[in-house]
């Protein structure tokens, strides 16, 4: 079962890492840090807040705890990014820390009790937690996205319209075990 597990997980942190990146694929630079208003987040800014917590979550996350003191939450809101090439450095050193924290995990270590806040989870819980928190600020990314590009947006699932043939395509097929996420994200060699 851990196997099945962290696999499935690993799918669908990668589904939504695509999802955030083919959103901003589509975007202009200055889309990226668009803010509708002072209470609202650019793209950009989730970003740096999607790359905070999971250097904090992920680092060391078996030996320390999840909110590490360097860390500055605050600061992961202003919308200071320079550019995407920036952003991009922080969105792929974030994801980077989160795959690798999830290839230590095994049967010796996945009931380890953590810590974020002082609050102890086991291994899966943290895992989870986190399932629950970031698929949130990708939809926003995704959401804002659809939003600057109205008409000019590229479905990142089944486009309008086209659910009764997507469905007849999938009922045509025999019955086989895959992942929802292996149509959409391309397999690593």
């Amino acid at each position: 079962m851990q196997s099945d597990y962290l696999e499935s997980v690993r799918k669908q942190f990668e589904y939504c890492k695509m999802l955030g990146e083919k959103t901003m694929e589509q975007l202009t630079d200055s889309q990226l840090f668009f803010q509708f208003n002072e209470e609202s987040n650019s793209i950009g800014m989730i970003v740096k807040h999607l790359w905070g917590n999971m250097l904090s979550r992920w680092t060391d996350f078996l030996t320390t705890d999840g909110e590490k003191a360097s860390r500055d939450r605050e600061a992961e809101f202003e919308n200071d990014i320079a550019d995407r090439q920036e952003l991009m450095a922080k969105w792929n050193e974030g994801w980077a820390c989160l795959f690798g924290a999830l290839d230590s995990v095994n049967a010796d270590n996945i009931d380890t009790i953590i810590y974020i806040r002082n609050q102890g989870h086991t291994v899966t819980e943290a895992i989870n937690r986190q399932l629950a928190h970031y698929p949130y600020h990708i939809g926003q990314i995704v959401f804002i996205g659809k939003m600057l590009l109205n008409n000019e947006w590229k479905s990142l699932s089944i486009p309008r319209g086209n659910s009764q043939t997507y469905n007849a395509d999938k009922f045509a097929q025999p019955k086989a075990k895959k992942h929802f996420t292996d149509e959409f994200v391309p397999k690593k060699d």
